[in-house]
C-alpha cells in the first residue's frame, strides 16, 4: 500500500472533477468502474508509490470519463450516469480521509451552474464553436492555471 496524494474534488450536475496533486508523476494508472469505484496509482518524483481507491457516491460512465496528466497534477473528469448533484463525493457517510479536499477553484453551486454554462455557450458562439487549444480535452467548467510549458508557449 502506497501513500495518498492530495486529492481535490468539485462537481457539476453531470461530472465529478478530481485533481490529484502529484508533480512529475510516472506510471499513472486511473481506472473507473460503473459502480462508482475509482482507482488511482502512480509513482512520484522520488520513486515512491502513491495510490488510493474511492467508492464514489453514485454510478459513473467510465467510457465517457477523461484524464489529463500535467506536470504538477492529474485531472480526472468523471461522467455521472445520472445528471444530478451529489450530496457528497463518497458513498460512505463518514468524514472523508484527510487527503480529500474540496477544490474551491473549480467548485460550482447548483444554482450557479446555469450561469456558468451560459457564459461558456456565448464564448463558443463568439469563437465559432472552435476551441483555441489544440488538445482534445474536456475542460468545460475547469478553472485552473495552465501548465508552465503552455504558458511559455512551448
Amino acid at each position: 500500500m502506497g501513500r495518498q496524494p492530495e486529492v481535490l474534488w468539485a462537481q457539476r450536475s453531470d461530472k465529478i472533477y478530481l485533481t490529484v496533486s502529484l508533480p512529475d508523476a510516472r506510471d499513472v494508472s486511473v481506472q473507473s468502474q460503473p459502480q462508482g469505484v475509482f482507482q488511482f496509482s502512480a509513482v512520484g518524483a522520488q520513486g515512491e508509490l502513491f495510490d488510493f481507491n474511492l467508492e464514489l457516491y453514485d454510478t459513473t460512465v467510465p467510457e465517457a470519463s477523461k484524464t489529463k496528466i500535467g506536470m504538477r497534477n492529474i485531472i480526472c473528469s468523471i461522467k455521472k450516469e445520472k445528471k444530478a448533484w451529489w450530496k457528497r463525493l463518497l458513498k460512505s457517510e463518514e468524514k472523508p480521509a484527510p487527503y480529500i479536499k474540496v477544490d474551491w477553484n473549480k467548485w460550482c453551486d447548483e444554482d450557479e451552474q446555469s450561469d456558468i454554462s451560459d457564459s461558456f455557450a456565448s464564448d463558443d458562439e463568439n469563437n465559432g464553436g472552435v476551441d483555441d487549444d489544440d488538445d482534445d480535452t474536456d475542460d468545460d467548467g475547469l478553472l485552473y492555471l495552465p501548465d508552465l510549458e503552455k504558458a511559455r508557449g512551448k
